[in-house]
């Protein structure tokens, strides 16, 4: 097997994924990300069996069950926290590692920046890409520190603002506002939160998720009709104003929020480029080619997919780059397709009072398809 030198824009989670894959099938890899500090901001995630399952093939599955919280099965319960029913959760990962979890989003990384050192990648901060140029034998990127280099593949790991995209596939999509927000909110755990928690209220649901031993996030969307800018100053009573109606857990959370209380807001946006994933030997992955909503607790995880896919479909077609990055795309399109458009639908359920059949039986049917391999 040739080794190839491969170029990685972005560190966040694909990016790092990507690189481990690839140093594993014994390629150079270089890695660029802007923020000198490389972090990556954001309170806790939900992690869905098969994204444990691709944690497991990247192999940082005992540092995530170690730092963050596993448990099988999910708790639905109504607005003032009475169990209606519990659903079961397949355990993807092997017979040892629960069905699904939760984790900090800048613990994931940390683990995740640790075993892309630990790989061999050479990785330069507050760096990025001001020039892409390709041949038919390499791809010569300019950076902004002045100095020039010659790859045989360029990854776009930049998420849903790519500058990758932008410069590369200039008439691709751009990303577009669903109509919903989503607050995030970083509480501690009360002993009782052994598990995912859902509660359904008269106009929308809100989750609790153990992400540590200590520590629960929040997670609530709701219908906002533009992406209008919300001062974080605001947002300790913004979102009390928004859980009313909510007792039990939830309620608990609302009445404690206040100006010191850990909490985040974001508008959701989506983008599905359905093709060309790649221009000659310059390839997109993760947010930059499909950023999806959370509700299917599915994007961080397709992101280490395509990392996983992409290594095995260079290793599986040696000769001929086109080739490969074809396949992968082929393999990985009707996955991310199913991700982002599901998700979409489920947010538009979310906002009818009679959808809460048509939202399960939705939710229950992507589950099972993202429970096939990838």
């Amino acid at each position: 097997m040739k080794s190839q030198r491969v170029l990685i824009i972005g560190g966040g989670i694909g990016g790092m994924a990507a690189a481990i894959s690839l140093r594993k099938r014994g390629d150079q890899v270089d890695l660029v990300e802007l923020d000198s500090d490389w972090q990556v901001y954001g309170a806790g995630i939900t992690i869905s069996g098969p994204t444990l399952r691709a944690f497991s093939t990247l192999g940082i599955i005992d540092q995530v069950m170690d730092q963050g919280f596993c448990a099988d099965g999910v708790r639905l319960c109504d607005a003032d926290g009475t169990l209606l029913t519990e659903l079961p959760t397949p355990r993807l990962a092997g017979i040892d590692v629960p069905g699904g979890g939760g984790i900090l989003r800048p613990v994931l990384a940390r683990i995740l920046s640790q075993a892309t050192l630990a790989s061999g990648t050479s990785v330069r901060l507050g760096v990025t890409f001001v020039g892409i140029e390709q041949d038919e034998d390499g791809v010569d990127v300019t950076f902004t520190d002045g100095s020039r280099s010659r790859y045989d593949l360029v990854i776009g790991a930049d998420g849903l603002s790519s500058k990758v995209r932008q410069a590369v596939f200039p008439h691709a999509p751009k990303p577009e506002f669903t109509g919903q927000g989503c607050w995030r909110a970083l509480v501690r755990r009360p002993a009782e939160i052994d598990r995912p928690h859902m509660f359904m209220g008269p106009r929308v649901k809100a989750g609790v998720n153990p992400v540590s031993q200590d520590e629960m996030y929040l997670f609530f969307t709701l219908h906002v009709p533009d992406n209008t800018f919300i001062d974080p100053k605001e947002w300790p009573q913004r979102l009390a104003t928004e859980l009313a109606g909510f007792g039990g857990p939830v309620g608990a959370i609302r009445d404690g929020l206040n100006a010191d209380s850990r909490i985040l807001y974001r508008p959701l946006e989506t983008l599905l480029i359905t093709s060309p994933w790649y221009q000659g030997r310059v390839v997109l992955l993760g947010d930059a080619v499909h950023a999806t909503t959370p509700h299917l607790a599915s994007g961080a995880g397709a992101a280490v997919e395509d990392a996983l896919v992409l290594a095995e479909e260079l290793a599986r077609h040696p000769a001929s780059l086109a080739t490969a990055l074809e396949a992968y795309m082929q393999r990985r399109l009707p996955r991310a397709r199913l991700i982002v458009e599901n998700s979409v639908k489920l947010g538009q359920l979310e906002r009818s009072p009679d959808s809460r059949q048509a939202f399960s039986q939705l939710m229950r049917d992507s589950q099972a398809a993202l429970a096939g391999p990838i």
